[in-house]
């Protein structure tokens, strides 16, 4: 080893590692337990030694001295006993334990200075008491110092040295056998002392890497492992700190929940690694956007993310934050062989005005964000008091439901759908009405999303279908039924059986019964729909899609479902007669179901004017007020009566 190796490592030992803070603390939360003890076990041994001299040395040796370095234990003492709770910072440690560092020496040979010069004024014993005390207290020092390397060191040596040389020094055979003794201990002490502190930066370090890997483990599982922004659960976990904070101080702040349009058909078309990407490119535009500290942003699985605005934002300034998240997600992806365009619909809700925890702030918002989609997509939509009425109005119809005799309170009515050449009537389209014992009449508007919602929805439309049958079976072989269907029956094999069973027991016929299923049911799950609406067809009964153009359905889905029939949704026919981008809208509709060799219902046929322009383009069906409003199964039965007496008078009916 060379001497510059050596020197290196002298100087290690006699260092205090100030490269390592973790060390640092740790040593000085040791050293605050250990050394008020050590200085008091110091100043008890010293004043023990003091009282056997005090007789035969001379009072500043035995008086005046230690009085002085009593003092500065004393100071020593007091500032290591309140340093017992204290939490240090790394600084904070890295004085601390330099002062010990630097005081230990002088503060050790003080005392062994003091030590010796006492042994020529004592007798044998009072010079036994000398080596007692210097080897004793040596020890203990020693060992309070342990988790300082360096300043053991120096008052072992120190010390041990001076006693050592000062003993055999006196040619007394006693002494200079404790002389020797001492070094043997000396050595042992240090060899203990250097494998303790090794251990302790050991354990140190370990305790690091753990809490580092701890901390690594923490920040994966609260981070999305796709788009690098946090996830889920630290949204949550933020939302109840910020919640928490803002319920005691009552500051307003708000969560705002974004679900991208159009992701699906980028996912369908373009497979799952341009879907990932593009979730990717969506998190860097939104972090961009929330780049400011008072935004949190998270995603919270699959095409949502989430928001939470930690400020006391109008509502202006949080639609036209919302409006900016629009913007930027409007703006085309270049992903790696395709350019995408898609939306987002994003749902806020403020705290507390609209919410009072953070469980219901995320449900307003999320019930924003889906009043949005169907409303307005693309936009941004506030939760308001008419939402929060909204929801307890629904709370209070699901209530209801669960009360409700089903049997008795449910009926149906039937809307006639007509030829549009000489308005004769072809079928009936059976439509839900509760009346119910609790509530009167509940609009079907109301009750249908509540029934899905608490997943009775088929319940109901066995009890519908089973009721419109009993009253198709008692009109004319030529008269269909047309009865809704919900994404509940046809997304169950449970509930299409149910369906089957229904319409096999009725004992009408199955080719006269149309079943009608809406875009969105349909493409919960498309290759089960496609299933289970076959089987349908095999019975024997057509399938209309509902609602057509209105949804997110596309030729794919026309092809891939076994359809009889469309429907033209009401929302194209109101202006059709002076909006000519309608009337195109309508005329190419009745080409492509012409072309496909689907029939095809055209629905809000209200006024005159709207039948005359249908009747240009072509439509041969069609349903709506002029004909007639919904009626009851009685009524329905004497309006088609009268119907086949004499010729309709085309006039609109009034709506009730």
């Amino acid at each position: 080893m060379s001497a510059s190796s050596l020197m290196h490592r002298v100087r290690r030992y006699w260092r205090v590692d100030y490269d390592q803070p973790e060390l640092l603390i740790a040593q000085y939360r040791a050293f605050s337990g250990n050394m008020p003890m050590m200085y008091l076990i110091l100043l008890i041994n010293s004043w023990a030694l003091a009282q056997t001299y005090f007789p035969l040395a001379p009072q500043w040796l035995s008086l005046y001295y230690p009085a002085l370095l009593t003092v500065l234990c004393a100071m020593r003492l007091t500032y290591w006993w309140r340093g017992r709770h204290v939490d240090p910072t790394p600084g904070m440690a890295a004085r601390a334990l330099k002062r010990t560092n630097f005081l230990a020496a002088p503060i050790a040979f003080s005392f062994s200075l003091w030590s010796v010069m006492l042994f020529p004024y004592g007798d044998s014993y009072a010079q036994a008491h000398v080596a007692f005390y210097m080897g004793i207290t040596v020890v203990c020092c020693i060992f309070c110092l342990m988790y300082l390397r360096s300043a053991a060191l120096s008052v072992a040596l120190i010390v041990n040295g001076i006693f050592t040389l000062f003993f055999l020094s006196t040619n007394i055979p006693t002494f200079v056998a404790a002389a020797l003794n001492v070094v043997l201990v000396t050595i042992g002490m240090l060899a203990i002392v250097n494998s303790h502190y090794s251990d302790f930066t050991r354990l140190i370090d370990a305790q690091v890497k753990t809490g580092l890997l701890s901390d690594e483990n923490l920040r994966l599982a609260n981070i999305d492992s796709l788009t690098g922004i946090p996830n889920r659960r630290k949204f949550f976990a933020r939302l109840d700190e910020i919640c928490t904070r803002a319920t005691g101080s009552g500051q307003r702040f708000a969560v705002a929940i974004l679900d991208l349009d159009g992701f699906k058909a980028v996912n369908d078309l373009y497979g799952h690694t341009h879907g990932d990407q593009l979730l990717v490119e969506v998190g860097q535009r939104l972090s961009a956007v929330c780049h400011d500290e008072r935004f949190h942003l998270a995603r919270l699985g699959g095409d949502e993310f989430a928001i939470i605005i930690d400020a006391d934002l109008s509502d202006e300034a949080l639609q036209q934050f919302g409006g900016r998240i629009c913007d930027a997600l409007r703006q085309p992806f270049v992903l790696y062989k395709a350019t995408v365009q898609i939306a987002a619909s994003v749902g806020v809700a403020t705290f507390p005005d609209m919410a009072v925890d953070a469980s219901s702030l995320y449900e307003h918002a999320d019930y924003a964000l889906y009043q949005g989609k169907r409303e307005r997509r693309g936009t941004v939509t506030l939760f308001s008091e008419q939402d929060k009425a909204q929801i307890q109005r629904n709370a209070n119809i699901e209530q209801a439901l669960r009360l409700a005799d089903f049997d008795r309170e449910l009926s149906v009515y039937f809307q006639p759908i007509v030829r549009l050449d000489d308005c004769q009537p072809i079928a009936f389209e059976a439509l839900a009405r509760w009346h119910s014992a609790v509530k009167g009449t509940v609009a079907p508007m109301e009750f249908i999303p509540a029934a899905e919602r608490m997943g009775i929805i088929n319940q109901l439309s066995v009890i519908l279908l089973r009721k419109a049958l009993q009253a198709a079976a008692t009109w004319p072989p030529e008269i269909r039924l047309s009865f809704n269907l919900s994404a509940n029956d046809i997304n169950t094999r449970e509930g299409m059986e149910q369906i089957v069973e229904v319409i096999t027991r009725s004992g009408v016929c199955a080719s006269r019964v149309d079943l009608e299923i809406t875009e969105t049911a349909v493409l919960q799950d498309l290759q089960k729909s496609r299933q289970l609406v076959s089987n349908l067809r095999q019975l024997g009964c057509g399938i209309t899609l509902d609602d057509f153009g209105t949804g997110y359905a596309s030729l794919s889905h026309l092809h891939a479902l076994p359809l009889t029939r469309i429907k033209v949704d009401k929302s194209f026919v109101a202006d059709i007669d002076h909006n000519a981008v309608s009337r195109k809208i309508v005329k190419s509709l009745l080409a492509l179901t012409h072309d496909m060799q689907l029939a095809c219902v055209v629905e809000g046929v209200e006024t005159l004017a709207h039948l005359e322009s249908l009747r240009e383009l072509g439509a041969l069906y069609g349903q709506g007020y002029l004909f007639s409003v919904p009626l009851a199964a009685e009524q329905a039965h004497a309006w088609l009566q009268a119907q086949r007496a004499a010729p309709l008078q085309r006039e609109a009916a009034p709506r009730n």
